[in-house]
């Protein structure tokens, strides 16, 4: 079988290669493809055709995106709604040209309105507004949720979509301003820490609550939906429904937060709270009930997950480990 994985060079798109590429060593018949961002331009409708005619995939992996947090979102509103449209939209229509007949896309919590009840069940799309900080994100990635429902329902053919919480772990990004929350306070306390600071400020109040998914249990929950039989997948999803939530069903403060990654990184300051910053969302927690029912939960706890990342970070970010 081979498995085109698109982004693989991602956090998750390289959980997932490493989870195919062990499959693949214990004898299972699996032969991955992958294309760098400069071997494939996956926002070029020929490029992504021509791809998929010659390679001819039996499973396409879509865990390519263009992502950030709330200072990249705000910032890049039109790259993020466009790139992620236009990869989405050729990714997967090649592949249905190219007879492609199972795909999964794998999309993100943001796609739920900002005052749904929590926890957030696969029913609340589009049920209210979205979060004004990240609604061109989310946006598309709503689209790619219809793109596959749509192609399922016209076509017959059996593309999914997994929607994971917040992911975090080896191949984050550490920017200092356009990454996620967690990686973004990893790199802070680590800097404060070597630096000798007395006092670390975060954003916002502290007060919003998060979920976060290890990328190596959000690549297992993948393959796990992927491989699901269609009858068990069909049985558990609905026509208007066919996402799936990904994450751990447990959250935790902005604030609780940065003191398990003091912890971590070694940090014994003060840490401050600036609430002319902006929150975002208040909560955002996954209603995994529908994944739980198919047979997977995921198995890292947030502290082994973050203190597995900050070695990941030690040994790859050596420009960071000193003055």
């Amino acid at each position: 079988m081979r498995i085109f994985v698109a982004g693989h060079r991602g956090m998750v798109g390289g959980a997932i290669l490493r989870n195919l590429d062990g499959a693949q060593a214990s004898g299972e018949a699996i032969e991955t493809i992958t294309r760098t961002r400069t071997e494939l331009d996956l926002t070029d409708q020929a490029a992504v055709r021509a791809f998929m005619t010659s390679e001819r995939p039996d499973v396409v992996i879509l865990a390519a995106a263009k992502v950030g947090g709330i200072h990249a979102n705000n910032t890049y509103p039109a790259d993020f709604i466009y790139e992620n449209l236009m990869l989405e939209c050729n990714v997967i229509h090649q592949a249905f040209s190219a007879g492609v007949q199972r795909l999964l896309q794998l999309g993100s919590s943001c796609i739920y309105p900002v005052d749904v009840p929590q926890p957030m069940a696969e029913a609340a799309l589009l049920t209210g507004t979205l979060e004004p900080t990240n609604e061109p994100y989310a946006i598309s990635k709503i689209a790619g949720i219809k793109l596959c429902e749509s192609y399922n329902r016209q076509h017959g053919v059996d593309y999914r979509s997994v929607m994971p919480t917040n992911l975090y772990g080896p191949g984050d990004n550490f920017h200092p301003e356009n990454s996620h929350v967690l990686p973004a306070l990893m790199r802070r306390f680590h800097e404060a820490t070597r630096d000798g600071l007395d006092e670390v400020v975060i954003w916002g109040s502290g007060k919003p609550m998060r979920e976060f998914l290890h990328v190596d249990d959000m690549a297992a929950a993948s393959l796990f939906a992927l491989d699901l039989s269609r009858d068990i997948y069909d049985a558990n999803t609905q026509p208007m429904l066919s996402h799936i939530n990904v994450g751990t069903g447990e959250d935790i403060s902005i604030a609780e937060l940065a003191a398990l990654v003091a912890k971590v990184t070694g940090f014994t300051g003060r840490i401050s709270l600036d609430a002319t910053k902006p929150d975002g969302t208040m909560r955002k927690l996954m209603d995994v009930s529908r994944l739980s029912r198919m047979g997977w939960t995921a198995s890292i706890s947030l502290e082994q997950g973050v203190e597995e990342t900050y070695r990941w970070f030690l040994d790859n970010h050596a420009d960071l480990r000193s003055v």
